[in-house]
């Protein structure tokens, strides 16, 4: 096992984001500090949260999400290249992706689509309505 407790893939993948994104370790700067909230008196006692700052290019990332300190050093450097890639990607990033097919699923629908869409819902009424039974069509 390596330097986190992950498996040697995963820390091989991350390492190879890293490297592509051109972050390297003596560009990091890493404290830990206490976490808050769930997690019992190993959070309470043990500064298990971890806070990276890529000093480059400026971005500051905190991690508490697991009550393990090596963990969280890894979620948090996966996290900071993510932050760096859609940086650097800007519209291309995976996250970019995300935001904007949520912004255009709430995007005000157009008239000419409001209109066909309720013309199909009159045609479907249509067909219901044909197909129902009513007492004394026997």
């Amino acid at each position: 096992m390596g330097l986190f407790s992950v498996s040697p893939e995963k820390e091989k993948d991350l390492y190879e984001k890293m490297a592509r994104l051109g972050i390297r370790r003596q560009d990091l700067i890493e404290h830990f500090v206490r976490a808050q909230g769930k997690g019992g008196q190993n959070v309470n006692k043990v500064a298990t949260a971890v806070y990276l700052k890529h000093v480059p290019t400026g971005v500051e990332v905190k991690c508490q999400q697991e009550r393990s300190q090596i963990l969280n050093r890894f979620l948090a450097r996966r996290i900071l290249a993510d932050k760096i890639e859609a940086l650097i990607l800007g519209k291309k990033s995976a996250a970019q992706h995300k935001i904007e097919k949520i912004r255009r699923q709430k995007r005000k629908q157009s008239k000419r689509a409001k209109e066909k869409r309720l013309q199909a819902k009159h045609v479907q009424a249509k067909k219901k309505a044909r197909r129902s039974w009513q007492p004394g069509q026997e």
